[in-house]
């Protein structure tokens, strides 16, 4: 679209403060209807006649800026009156916030000093058929604002004893008048040039110029993700202090958001806020794993009562503890304190309940996990110095993100941005948007070929599949391109079995051997390619040739398996000649020892599939269902709201699994919940009826449950199945809004759409 407004930044640098722009206008002519359209270089909120613009929490959201950065638009014709203010303050956000906080890529830094730019514009559209716009230019304002300090990882500092700005009404703006629009050239300046190094002395009040600026204008693309919007709100379980004697809130769930302060005092008074995640071993508040990002909120009052929230900063928090607060620690009350929800705005499509208490609250944990990662981007962890994309993360989790909530739009626009930083060479970032800039793994990059795949059989739109076709057959071609044998996928530096529990001493990465695990990726992106060239009706014959010989040389290669996870790929992928015979090693394995897993990043997601697939459902509800170190329950047993990225964050004496890499709320491990709606309650998609078109449900029960219930809202209406014991029988419950395929006890009947209950024996699995 043509923009009728120019790039406008502050004429000198306010340093870590915050810029507002404002703008007066009138307009005698009767409006039909006004739309704002903006986006900024940072983030930003407007604010038009003192009513907030939209319910958007950090737009214009988190995209591979160079290259894609969104706008959006907002209706706001019932906000205008006679005279009219448009006030926009821009924080750091993603696009200007030190990021990641182990240091970035040169080009990412050079990003970082852009200015805190904004593009904005109004288009009235009159009752006569008329239009005119108003569009920033050299006529705005600026002023700092009461934000003085915004950054992602380290938190907010904000003022609100500061005199309030004056109206821009009342400044020497001038009034709107209806105009063509005209970019002024001759003061355009480009980023290197937008700053002076001076820097101002001025009350907050004080009217300042704006410059014009050469800032993003192909790069520009409308709304494609879900906005991240306020969800819920928490109200604090308890209020006590430590022995450490520090004040400390329990809002009693790990959450991402931040803290909404409602309270009375005097003028200059302080509120210094820390955030953490648990308690240490002596019940004592803890943050020591954020690592760099401080996650502090610093509040200086105003006269009387009062209420404040972050505008340009979230955490990942469950505990605050209270640093300073106005007539001390024992004037804290849970009236003063709130904690906002913050994720992006998705639908909830999936619900699992059980008998087992435990389970519950793991299904609980991995939905809170999902959420406090789901903010614009499918992070790792939402609270310390990181808050990344990872490929590796969103690829074991896409299933399972898909069965909880609707994540179409949401991983579509995820992909866009993977697209866009993908590398001419077919190379996928470890993190999307792409900030590292370095290597390849496999299994991480990957998420170029099992993303889209994945959304694809969740939903059955082909689009994913022929917008992303080119990036997976690009990452194909990196993989072919880079390794020291044809056929497999040798050399390179790797994850590997990121975290898995046979790992040597000293070492992040388990046992597994990196050429095993890319390979076996190879294989299985190259399937995938296979399988969406022909979705598109496209000849897949090059690449049917390319999979059969990664097979061939995979198995001439790879003789035996030495790990749970290199049998766990070996059988998932079908690279195996016998994969019965692998399953039933990967069976012994974990029975030697004593019926725990061992499995990391890369063999945990397929493990329990394997197990089930094979043979061994009871031995994959053991796994699912053990409380001791390690399983998925362990963490549950020691208070986890949310999903650990260590199977052992917090090991049996209290203590923790490490400082430096300790997130506890990482949603990978998370993924096992795919399992139990596919295999437990035996809900499936089909690749020939993608998007539940067509639907195979078959139900496993073990008695260790006496019953398990799942729903799924998918395109066609919503699913359900569930089983319950009864005496000496299973009775199943299942609810298909289309023709589907039911398989109970090996008997398989073709039905209708409708509701349907069977019986079998009740029987050992």
């Amino acid at each position: 679209m043509i923009w009728h407004a120019a790039w406008i930044c502050p004429a000198d640098t306010m340093g870590d403060i915050c810029p507002e722009f404002f703008r007066s206008f009138s307009e005698k002519k009767a409006i039909k209807k006004a739309v704002l359209r903006i986006t900024a270089l940072g983030v930003y909120e407007a604010v038009l006649n003192q009513k907030r613009v939209g319910d958007f929490i950090l737009a214009p959201g988190w995209t591979s800026y160079k290259k894609r950065l969104q706008y959006q638009e907002y209706d706001i014709t019932s906000f205008l009156s006679e005279q009219n203010e448009l006030v926009v303050t821009v924080g750091k956000g993603w696009y200007r916030s030190p990021m990641p906080g182990w240091g970035a890529s040169p080009e990412w830094k050079t990003i970082q000093q852009a200015p805190a730019g904004l593009l904005a514009e109004i288009e009235f559209l009159y009752e006569d058929g008329t239009s005119s716009f108003l569009g920033t230019d050299l006529t705005w304002g600026c002023r700092e604002s009461a934000v003085r300090f915004s950054e992602i990882y380290d938190g907010e500092t904000y003022d609100a004893s500061l005199p309030i700005a004056s109206s821009a009404t009342e400044s020497s703006t001038p009034a709107f008048s209806a105009t063509p629009f005209s970019a002024a050239s001759s003061s355009t300046h480009t980023f290197a040039s937008a700053f002076s190094s001076s820097n101002m002395d001025k009350n907050r009040s004080d009217t300042l110029p704006v410059m014009e600026f050469d800032g993003p204008s192909d790069s520009l693309i409308p709304q494609e993700g879900e906005k991240v919007t306020e969800q819920e709100t928490l109200f604090p379980c308890r209020i006590f202090e430590t022995p450490a004697g520090e004040t400390v809130i329990d809002f009693g769930q790990e959450i991402s958001g931040y803290v909404e302060l409602h309270l009375t005092a005097h003028n200059g008074e302080e509120v210094l806020l820390s955030h953490g995640e648990v308690l240490d071993a002596d019940g004592n508040f803890y943050n020591g794993n954020y690592r760099g990002a401080k996650a502090k909120l610093h509040y200086i009052c105003k006269e009387g009562f009062q209420t404040y929230k972050p505008k340009f900063t979230f955490f990942g928090f469950r505990y605050v503890r209270i640093d300073s607060f106005p007539g001390g620690p024992s004037a804290v009350t849970r009236d003063n304190f709130t904690a906002i929800v913050i994720h992006s705005a998705l639908s909830r499509t999936g619900n699992i309940r059980c008998s087992n208490p435990l389970l519950n609250k793991l299904f609980d944990n991995i939905v809170w996990g999902q959420k406090g990662n789901f903010i614009d981007v499918p992070t790792d962890c939402p609270q310390r110095d990181e808050r990344l994309g990872w490929t590796g993360d969103a690829e074991v989790f896409v299933r399972s993100a898909a069965l909880n909530f609707d994540v179409e739009r949401f991983f579509s626009k995820w992909l866009s941005d993977l697209r866009a930083d993908q590398g001419t060479d077919g190379r996928v970032g470890h993190v999307i948007p792409d900030l590292l800039g370095d290597g390849a793994s496999a299994a991480w990059g990957d998420a170029a070929c099992i993303c889209p795949w994945e959304i694809y059989l969740a939903y059955g739109n082909k689009e994913i599949l022929s917008a992303s076709l080119p990036s997976m057959e690009k990452w194909i071609t990196y993989i072919s391109t880079h390794t020291n044998d044809k056929n497999l996928w040798t050399g390179g530096t790797h994850f590997g079995d990121w975290l898995g529990l046979d790992a040597p001493s000293g070492s992040y990465k388990g046992s597994t051997r990196d050429d095993l695990i890319a390979t076996a990726f190879y294989a299985y992106s190259t399937s995938l390619v296979v399988k969406a060239r022909k979705v598109l009706n496209m000849d897949a014959s090059y690449y049917e040739t390319l999979y059969s010989d990664i097979i061939h040389a995979f198995r001439s290669h790879f003789t035996e398996y030495r790990t749970q996870t290199e049998c766990v790929l070996a059988a998932y992928f079908n690279l195996a000649s016998d994969c019965k015979a692998v399953a039933d090693q990967l069976a012994t394995m974990i029975v030697s020892c004593g019926n725990s897993l061992q499995t990391g990043f890369v063999g945990t997601p397929y493990l329990l599939y394997v197990l089930s697939r094979y043979g061994h459902l009871k031995l994959a509800y053991s796994l699912l269902l053990r409380e001791q170190y390690p399983s998925w329950l362990y963490s549950v047993t020691k208070g986890a709201t949310t999903v650990w990225e260590h199977w052992d964050g917090i090991k049996e004496d209290g203590s923790f699994w490490s400082m430096d890499m300790n997130s506890f709320n990482h949603y990978a491990y998370g993924s096992v919940i795919a399992w139990v709606y596919n295999e437990a309650a035996g809900i499936q998609t089909s690749e020939d009826g993608p998007g539940y078109e067509t639907v195979r449900i078959q139900p496993k029960p073990d008695t260790r449950l006496d019953w398990l219930s799942a729903s799924l809202m998918t395109r066609h209406g919503r699913m359900e199945s569930g089983w319950t014991r009864q005496g000496d029988q299973w009775r199943y419950e299942i609810t298909t809004p289309v023709d589907a395929v039911i398989v109970i006890a090996d008997e398989t009947i073709q039905v209708k759409k409708g509701s349907y209950v069977f019986f079998s024996p009740l029987e050992e699995c």
